[in-house]
């Protein structure tokens, strides 16, 4: 049983693998201040929860976008399971072809979503991952990662406007009953998620155009399934493609 974990800014996310058999996703919030032995004892309860034995792990891979954390989160697997974890990051073969300007600036998270998505969908394609920020990369139909775009994502943009405003509350992210808001909440909540969709939308049709043909779209990520349902582009939901991606690294490295 392989151990698999995603540590973004704002959530953790992890699950155990037997063969290609996802066995549970689980996601946490993101602790700079927590030891490895109380990320130990969530992963315990997360393995327990789902009938699963520490014992039983035989390996272990962790991408992260938060190096602060990252060693932490590792002596924390070792802690609980005995093994060293696998980190994403130069020298681990991801099975891609990267061409933006700096290959070893691509973001951990961006390369195992792509990882995942070659394996399993069909090129060319635009891989979604909503989270903290909000990225969208670009694989062509030779299966060459050429890039993406990274912009703000949609909770930090509402915390930003609550903030920054002093008669707007902070809002849920539910979804309106309609696009022309008649009250203060609906009308924020309509702004933030339908703008995120319309920017989605707006964004798969630019980069079509720029590559002269229809991609594939997948989505992924926390926030995902939130905003997929509004926009109006065919957009695979995929929550589990991070998970997927570091089974397919895990497996190339091993």
């Amino acid at each position: 049983m392989i151990l698999a974990v995603d540590i973004g800014n704002t959530n953790i996310v992890m699950g155990c693998f037997e063969t290609d058999t996802i066995l549970f996703r689980e996601r946490i919030s993101t602790n700079q201040l927590a030891t490895e032995l109380e990320y130990a004892s969530i992963m315990r309860t997360a393995l327990d929860m789902h009938s699963l034995k520490a014992e039983s792990i035989t390996g272990a891979i962790i991408s992260s976008v938060v190096p602060s954390i990252t060693a932490t989160v590792r002596k924390a697997i070792e802690k609980l399971t005995g093994v060293t974890a696998m980190i994403v990051g130069p020298g681990v073969k991801t099975g891609l072809s990267i061409m933006i300007d700096n290959p070893a600036t691509l973001g951990s998270d961006q390369a195992v979503d792509a990882a995942a998505a070659i394996k399993e969908y069909k090129p060319p394609m635009i891989i979604i991952d909503m989270g903290t920020a909000t990225t969208m990369s670009v694989i062509d139909k030779k299966k060459n990662y050429l890039g993406g775009i990274i912009m703000t994502g949609m909770a930090v943009s509402s915390d930003a406007l609550t903030k920054r405003t002093s008669q707007l509350p902070k809002i849920a992210f539910e979804t309106p009953k309609k696009v022309i808001g008649t009250n203060t909440v609906d009308c924020m909540k309509s702004g933030i998620m339908y703008s995120t969709a319309c920017s989605i939308d707006g964004l798969i049709e630019r980069m079509e155009e720029e590559l002269g043909e229809s991609c594939t779209v997948i989505a992924t990520g926390g926030l995902a399934s939130l905003i997929v349902p509004l926009c109006k582009r065919d957009i695979i939901l995929d929550e589990d493609l991070l998970l997927k991606g570091l089974m397919v690294i895990y497996k190339k490295n091993n």
